[in-house]
């Protein structure tokens, strides 16, 4: 099945630029509410199903024993920035395990986002782990593991009990079978599975709702998916698109982006959950999409589906401020 062209790029008056995906929004009870592209297609979530990964440690306890809040709970699903807030709070989790930063296996790199990447440049001689914008997740990881007296060295590995727990979750949250021929590397070194993105909308559908959860999870889950919705800055960072579309509407839409074009979102007063790839991966495309997406479930909230689709529709300037195209979604994801 071919992709539909879900986002267009104009120079002029000319289409420059063609985006295609796939998109699927679907409630607790596994219904399609609305879909576009491929949905039965695998793909690999990335750092979209970050708050799956975050379950153990908070159906562990271990976040009430080391007094996580929202902010930290928040950090734990996050892809965030490097700013010094994040940077802080990650080394906060670690201390109240007794750990530091060279417990943490995902690399250290700069920020991705050029301000604080500025920033970082003129006051380190080079990034640690902490700066990494897995590194609130990997903590959770480390506190998870901490505080069920299982050896957080090689955490990151397929066989870790922690992944093996974390791989459990996704396969019931998701419904998808996942194992070695469907597992890949992510850039923070733990496993990532390709999985169809109805799956993956249901997923957070059922963490968003409750709905076919058992009591532990579904508290687990509203928790993380309130926390992030509760800190979105701890979720992603000053300037970054998760941030502001949480910020939108605050306390009723959860987004969370993941590599190479993914975004996964809820809307849970609505009942219903969105999966969607941009197929080339282009970040600009997967941003437009789920903002259009979003404001389909806002149509009778002006101010709230104007912001929406803003998002979805952004004008282009060169460097001397001159308009020179759009970046827009087709009718498929506005009709």
């Amino acid at each position: 099945m071919t992709n539909p062209v879900t986002v267009e790029v104009t120079r002029g008056l000319l289409v420059e630029s063609r985006h295609r995906g796939a998109v699927a929004v679907v409630d607790g009870d596994g219904k399609l509410v609305f879909s576009a592209g491929d949905i039965e297609a695998a793909v690999f979530p990335r750092s979209s199903c970050k708050a799956m990964q975050a379950l153990p440690l908070v159906e562990s306890g271990a976040a009430d024993a080391y007094g996580f809040g929202d902010k930290e709970l928040a950090l734990a699903c996050a892809s965030h920035n490097g700013e010094e807030e994040h940077v802080a709070l990650a080394a906060s989790m670690l201390a109240r395990a007794g750990r530091g930063v060279e417990a943490l296996e995902c690399g250290a790199h700069w920020s991705m986002n050029q301000k604080v990447l500025i920033q970082q440049a003129r006051t380190l001689d080079a990034p640690t782990a902490l700066h990494n914008n897995c590194s609130g997740k990997h903590a959770g990881f480390i506190c998870a593991c901490c505080h069920k007296d299982l050896d957080p060295k090689g955490y990151v590995g397929y066989d870790h009990p922690l992944q093996v727990e974390i791989r459990a979750a996704m396969e019931s949250l998701t419904g998808a079978v996942l194992g070695a021929e469907s597992c890949g590397t992510d850039g923070c070194s733990i496993p990532t599975y390709a999985v169809p993105l109805r799956g993956l909308a249901h997923g957070f559908a059922k963490m968003a709702t409750g709905v076919g959860l058992e009591p532990l999870r579904a508290k687990a889950s509203r928790r993380l998916v309130e926390a992030c919705m509760a800190e979105p800055f701890y979720v992603a960072g000053s300037g970054r698109a998760c941030t502001k579309l949480m910020q939108i509407a605050p306390g009723r839409i959860f987004v969370k982006t993941g590599a190479e074009g993914v975004f996964c979102a809820a809307i849970p007063e609505k009942g219903i959950a969105i999966a969607l790839k941009c197929e080339d991966g282009t970040t600009r495309a997967a941003e437009a999409m789920v903002a259009a997406t979003l404001a389909r479930f806002f149509e009778t909230e002006e101010k709230i589906h104007a912001t929406l689709m803003g998002f979805a529709m952004t004008s282009m300037h060169n460097w001397n401020g001159i308009h020179v195209g759009d970046v827009r979604v087709t009718s498929l994801l506005t009709e």
